[in-house]
């Protein structure tokens, strides 16, 4: 419990992080940094999507070996 506590935001942290945000980068350059972090969500789904699909082709493998 102690651990999930400090995660929940209220109404007022979230304001004040906002604000924080655009103080320190401005208005114009959060785009481009909301850009580059949903090009890093992306790829790193992607590489996910490759693990799992390289796990499961394994265990097929493993599968049709020991059925044999």
């Amino acid at each position: 419990m102690l651990l999930i506590y400090p995660l929940m935001l209220g109404t007022w942290e979230i304001v004040a992080i906002v604000l924080v945000i655009l103080l320190l980068f401005g208005g114009k350059k959060i785009p481009e940094l909301m850009r580059g972090l949903g090009k890093g969500v992306k790829s790193f789904k992607q590489g996910m999507n490759e693990v799992e699909k390289e796990i499961k082709d394994i265990d097929e493998d493993y599968n049709k070996e020991e059925k044999k």
